[in-house]
């Protein structure tokens, strides 16, 4: 039989399959839900400080007890994995996400906290670390900052739907890239996006019109360790597109490289080298081999 993990619900501890939102949660009618998603690296959660510091900021920008809510989430995380070791299978990680809503209309006061999680799905990025991906520029921009501020991690994210449905629309099982209002690169749907040029190093957007990446911190890190220059700029498609390796970032994939953007090779149509040497030495900082542990997985699948 199998044994369900257990999820933090508004105080209690429950089983994941007895969690549901009411119909009447602003979270549900307008989707007001700020969240974060962390991940585990050997069943630990990785930068959780990070993430609940940008959660923190999440709930001030929408003028909620940021104090008390992220006290309740810090120690409901460490319980989480705690309660559900037992199904940290060995070699496994997990994806632990959590989330806050106003709560029910129509006073909204009394907040919906959760914090759940399920194994990472490995299988659906495995391959991309030896293979790469495309990735596709499309026509759907990200939101300006006076909508909401970049910095807000919510679960408002009907442009990244959309956005994603038109990549796969023109190149099936490609990534999709927005651009921002002023047309220059901005990120993906679900990731930081980094180029790497030869003679400039790692270039990101600016990072006030990007959401604050916790894994593009650690590439950064990282990068600064190798004396590999890392910097800010406005980038436009076609710089963008000269660039001899572009990554995605994120909490679950940690780095992917883009081998294809728009239909056309980036760089030598392949993973770089410098993708293989930033991968292994995430992977020494983290303690195991990113890319091995998502193969094995895939394959005991």
């Amino acid at each position: 039989m199998k044994v369900e993990s257990l999820a933090y619900w508004n105080g209690d501890w429950v089983p994941i399959a007895e969690i549901a939102i009411p119909l009447d949660d602003v979270g549900f009618t307008m989707g007001v839900t700020v969240v974060e998603r962390l991940r585990t690296f050997g069943g630990r959660l990785f930068r959780a400080d990070k993430h609940l510091e940008r959660m923190r900021r999440s709930l001030e920008i929408v003028g909620w007890d940021a104090e008390s809510l992220c006290d309740e989430l810090q120690t409901a995380m460490k319980e989480f994995v705690e309660r559900n070791r037992d199904l940290i299978a060995d070699g496994d990680d997990w994806s632990v996400a959590t989330f806050v809503t106003p709560g029910a209309s129509p006073a909204a006061t009394s907040p919906t906290v959760c914090v759940h999680g399920n194994p990472l799905p490995f299988h659906n990025w495995a391959e991309q670390f030896v293979t790469g991906l495309d990735a596709v520029t499309v026509d759907v921009r990200e939101l300006p900052d006076n909508v909401w501020p970049t910095e807000l991690k919510c679960r408002s994210r009907m442009h990244y739907y959309l956005a994603d449905q038109e990549a796969r629309r023109t190149q099936p099982g490609a990534r999709a890239i927005l651009l921002d209002q002023d047309g220059l690169i901005c990120q993906g749907s679900t990731a930081n996006v980094v180029a790497y040029f030869a003679d400039r190093g790692l270039v990101t957007p600016r990072r006030q019109k990007v959401l604050p990446g916790v894994t593009q911190e650690v590439l950064y890190e990282l990068a600064d360790s190798m004396q590999i220059t890392a910097s800010e700029a406005d980038l436009t498609p076609e710089e963008f597109a000269a660039a001899d390796e572009i990554y995605f970032v994120s909490t679950s994939i940690c780095l992917l490289p883009v081998v294809r953007l728009d239909g056309a090779p980036v760089g030598r149509g392949a993973p770089g080298p410098l993708y293989e040497r930033l991968l292994a030495l995430f992977s020494e900082h983290v303690g195991l081999d990113i890319a091995d542990q998502a193969h094995d997985f895939r394959v005991r699948s």
